[in-house]
């Protein structure tokens, strides 16, 4: 049974096109300025016409207020809100009620309790994305993206009341354990499908999302 997939951090036409091509069912566009993947909404909202509308756009931010995210979905049509920083059980809720989009909250896990934490977030969210949570000693560590896995074992045999995802250090080879480990249905990935920071490579996509069909 194939699993779904979502490729973020996309900057460029051709890496848009490989992923549609190659059967991903969500792009992810990056409005945290600091990280190398980040776009301006203009940017953002010209890939997105080349996204058929059975994939689905998400945008990522971090701790943004209201003004930031209305000045990002006034340039980009966008279909789903990633919040990907310590936004509370309260603020998903308002982002998804004012802005009238579904909304996934991102869980940054490195022990039991981070995961257990997530029952927070079932009743105001849409989907539930498990991440890697950045280690203290890490230098220049961004909220996701970092190349870093967690302990998959973590979320076995757990049972979520929303749909949820898988993310932290995937790449085409290491998603096979991670998904027999998890029971994940779907994965997001950034970092795995780059030559560098920032930089998509068209065959790492193309690879990865052809494996992904098999799993």
């Amino acid at each position: 049974m194939a699993i779904d997939v979502k490729i973020c951090g996309l900057k460029t036409p051709a890496a848009v096109n490989a992923s549609v091509e190659g059967g991903a069912r969500m792009l992810g566009f990056n409005f945290y300025a600091p990280s190398s993947r980040c776009i301006t909404p203009a940017l953002a909202g010209a890939l997105g016409q080349l996204v058929p509308p059975h994939v689905v756009k998400v945008g990522l931010v971090v701790d943004a207020d209201d003004a930031a995210i209305a000045s990002i979905l006034a340039e980009a049509k966008l279909d789903m809100l990633q919040l990907h920083g310590h936004e509370t059980p309260e603020r998903t809720a308002e982002v998804r009620s004012r802005f009238g989009l579904p909304v996934m909250k991102v869980i940054s896990v490195s022990e039991a309790a981070d995961v257990a934490a997530a029952q927070r977030f079932e009743p105001v969210a849409d989907r539930l994305l498990f991440d890697a949570k950045p280690p203290k000693a890490m230098k220049d560590a961004l909220p996701g993206g970092n190349a870093i896995s967690f302990d998959w074992s973590l979320l076995q045999g757990q049972n979520f009341g929303r749909p949820w995802m898988l993310a932290g250090g995937l790449h085409a080879g290491n998603v096979a354990e991670a998904v027999r480990a998890t029971g994940a249905k779907a994965v997001d990935l950034s970092s795995g499908v780059e030559d560098r920071p920032g930089e998509k490579s068209l065959s790492k996509i193309k690879t990865f999302l052809a494996l992904a069909q098999t799993l």
